[in-house]
């Protein structure tokens, strides 16, 4: 038997595992990279973080990255060097990470690495009726398993796709197997470049869904980018505090087909880009509105896509408790219009023992565990949500 082969053998016989996740999102501000440590699978999963940092990405590595993301046309070299250099640069930050740590490579038994998204493209986001559903991310993981010694797992989305779903978002699979409750409904909202939430109703698996809800920090963060020269992102809303609403625009803004398209639905940047906002901007007539109107507008925009969602899928008489992760919520702006409009303080997912940051690092670590050691016929097959075992292997030498 292959050397590779007998080893991932034992792994999945094992009591324990140590995975690694990484979770780069459409912000691209850093790799998120969660030591976890998993005992058993399926609904009898237990995961505890043991490490977790972000390691934040140098300028000239998010411009390499803007130069190729969700844009139709790109270079194809510069794509196909990324994602050989990726990977290898993730190899790079995982060793830093790991003497930092001083845990031995030989100690980890798998990396989930989900990659960068370059480029989402659901069907009902382009006009080629022959073609389905569609995403890429890069970072080859061939590159990440040989430069660390450690086997590796990526490609998620990819057969999610191939079962029939849009590929995004996967946090029902983990918000299933580690935050439902037989007691209380639960809303697991992430807000990164998108939003996007997992509904928990208690004690109806079959109920589970998760959804894209429309642009988080997307759509600020490029608007940040493109006007504030050396700024990625308003950081602690410093920016959109200085400014007002404009009515007008928040309304051109929600008059888009996707927010009342039926759940469960994927979108990305490649929707939500400044050609969005500018072609909102000039329904509204407001082109001489000031940089900090428009972002202090925006982060209601966000907030106003969460909360038409969430009031779609509970009911007026429903109790639910929201649980936030992801940049998102560190956007005291868009956050404040959250809470002010359910009336009570937003919780995250430290509350059940999860650092909210950490999530979607610790969601693709899950992932891979399940791949090796889970039954796809655990998973609930809600709408959406195929019964699937997800990541494809990459072996070291």
């Amino acid at each position: 038997m292959n050397k590779n082969i007998l080893k991932l053998h034992q792994i999945a016989s094992q009591s324990t595992r140590k995975i690694i996740g990484l979770m780069s999102g459409t912000s691209f501000d850093g790799l998120d990279i969660a030591l976890c440590e998993f005992e058993g699978s399926g609904t009898d999963t237990t995961v505890s973080v043991t490490n977790f940092i972000t390691k934040e990405y140098t300028p000239e590595f998010k411009e390499e990255i803007k130069s190729i993301f969700a844009k139709r046309k790109v270079d194809l070299e510069k794509l196909t060097l990324l994602n050989a250099f990726i990977g290898s640069y993730y190899a790079k930050l995982i060793q830093e990470c790991l003497d930092t740590w001083n845990v031995p490579n030989t100690d980890v038994d798998l990396i989930a690495s989900h990659g960068q998204t370059i480029f989402h493209a659901p069907k009902h986001h382009h006009p080629y009726d022959n073609y389905g559903n569609a995403t890429l991310q890069i970072g080859d993981a061939d590159h990440l398993a040989v430069k660390t010694g450690i086997i590796t797992l990526s490609d998620f989305r990819q057969k999610h796709i191939a079962a029939g779903g849009e590929g995004a978002p996967l946090a029902v699979y983990g918000d299933y197997l580690v935050f439902s409750d037989s007691v209380e409904n639960r809303i697991m909202l992430n807000v990164g470049g998108i939003a996007n939430f997992t509904y928990l109703p208690a004690g109806k698996p079959d109920k589970f869904f998760s959804t894209d809800v429309g642009p988080g920090n997307t759509l600020m963060d490029q608007y940040v980018q493109a006007n504030f020269p050396g700024m990625y992102y308003d950081k602690d809303s410093e920016l959109a505090l200085k400014g007002n609403v404009d009515k007008a625009l928040l309304k051109a803004l929600l008059n888009d087909p996707f927010f009342d398209s039926p759940f469960p639905k994927t979108t990305g940047p490649e929707l939500f880009d400044l050609a969005y906002l500018e072609h909102a901007v000039q329904v509204a007539g407001c082109e001489n509105l000031s940089h900090y109107d428009v972002l202090a507008t925006l982060a209601l925009f966000s907030a106003q896509g969460i909360i038409k969602a969430i009031e779609t899928t509970v009911t007026a008489s429903q109790s639910f408790e929201i649980y936030i992760s992801g940049g998102g919520m560190h956007n005291p702006l868009l956050l404040s219009h959250l809470e002010r409009y359910y009336s009570r303080k937003i919780r995250s997912t430290a509350d059940l023992g999860i650092d909210p940051d950490a999530k979607e690092a610790v969601l693709f670590a899950l992932l891979a565990n399940e791949a090796v050691a889970g039954n796809a016929d655990t998973l609930q097959s809600t709408a959406g949500v195929p019964k699937v075992t997800m990541g494809k292997v990459s072996f070291p030498l």
